[in-house]
């Protein structure tokens, strides 16, 4: 049952939305000026929050702002106590904008996905799993990462012990399943040309055994800023951050047993943690994307030495941010051939993914983000 008070707050909340700002920054600005709010209060604010623009082609456009929210909410209820009762066609054809059917096909299984609430995936370091699981509780492991677990509790995670100690990191299943993809080996050399924050970095710094060096690179100093800060709780020491703004001159002269480009990206894939992103997402966005992505791979080919790996991966689903950019690079690459993704990646994934052409990862398949994964040798 909504209360009022949160009803209030979200509909303070969504008046307050500048063009262009996100829901979520919104709703942590909201919070840092209020921080007599609970725990409890913030998730049902949050949930409130998302389940709006989760529902959002459902609402009636005529009803007051209240009304929309409480609407939306309803649905979200009536959702999870009975599935069915919102209809395949209806899903499909509501729960995302009309333009993403040019670029994907969007089927009940995905759609109904789309409108649950996401999980929460946590990395923990490596072999220490079931460690973990057992101090935090509420913990389901995955089949598909052995290091993955999905968390099911209520706990702020970022105030426990495990966490300042570094021994997990907050990361969903799809991009735990990147890692694992690039399978490196401890000594090696790996460069993650567009790290941000760091998730994928300190997973490639963790499969290597803290051993040899991974470059990670982004265009802004603050996001590197955050990476070293996450490393050094991690203990993690086989790490150099420098700033690359993407262009055809790379940032070291180093040639390199991998290379990781975690592409910018419309986020389709994140459309079910993120569900505002529906609605502010373009066929534009995506166009342009794709044209950034394929300069990206072109400008860090050259970095790779002989037999060494190139993989791409990106958090969304169109056609031409994936198997079309795909395609396009292996065109103007002979030099490198294209790999399977190969096991654990695979492992569960139906249909079987072919080896030119990627790997698919659905959310409604991993009970996670959306992914494509993409991967290269050089020629020795």
């Amino acid at each position: 049952m909504l209360e009022q008070a949160t009803l209030n707050q979200a509909a303070q909340v969504l008046a307050g939305l500048r063009p262009g700002e996100r829901a979520d920054t919104a709703l942590r600005a909201y919070f840092a000026a209020r921080r007599y709010l609970r725990p409890g209060a913030r998730r049902a604010l949050s949930r409130t929050v998302f389940a709006y623009f989760r529902w959002l082609r459902w609402l009636d456009d005529r009803a007051a702002p209240q009304a929309r929210i409480a609407q939306a909410v309803a649905l979200q209820e009536r959702f999870v106590a009975t599935p069915g009762a919102i209809k395949p066609q209806a899903l499909v054809a509501r729960a995302v904008p009309d333009w993403v059917r040019e670029e994907m096909e969007v089927s009940p299984d995905h759609a109904r996905q789309l409108q649950r609430e996401p999980a929460l995936w946590l990395r923990a370091r490596p072999g220490t799993g079931a460690q973990l699981a057992a101090r935090l509780g509420n913990c389901a492991p995955s089949s598909l990462s052995p290091d993955a677990l999905r968390y099911n509790g209520q706990e702020d995670l970022f105030r426990t012990a495990d966490f300042h100690q570094g021994t997990f990191e907050i990361q969903d299943l799809a991009s735990q399943m990147v890692g694992l993809a690039c399978a490196p080996r401890p000594g090696e050399t790996w460069w993650d040309a567009c790290a941000g924050e760091g998730g994928k970095t300190l997973h490639l710094c963790d499969l290597m055994g803290n051993k040899g060096v991974v470059w990670a690179t982004d265009r802004h100093e603050r996001r590197l800023a955050v990476l070293r800060r996450r490393a050094s709780r991690a203990q993690l020491f086989n790490l150099r951050a420098a700033l690359w703004d993407g262009s055809a001159r790379p940032p070291t002269g180093t040639r390199f047993d991998g290379i990781l480009v975690d592409a910018p990206c419309s986020g389709v894939g994140t459309w079910q943690r993120n569900p505002q992103a529906r609605w502010t997402s373009s066929p534009d966005d995506v166009r342009e994307l794709a044209a950034t992505q394929l300069a990206l791979l072109n400008h860090v080919a050259g970095s790779l030495r002989p037999g060494g790996r190139l993989v791409y991966a990106v958090c969304t689903l169109t056609r031409s941010e994936t198997t079309g950019v795909a395609a396009a690079f292996s065109a103007a690459h002979p030099e490198l051939h294209p790999e399977p993704v190969g096991t654990p990646v695979t492992a569960g994934v139906t249909p079987p993914p072919a080896a030119n052409n990627g790997l698919t990862l659905w959310p409604h398949e991993l009970d996670a983000n959306g992914m494509f994964i993409a991967a290269w040798k050089r020629d020795q």
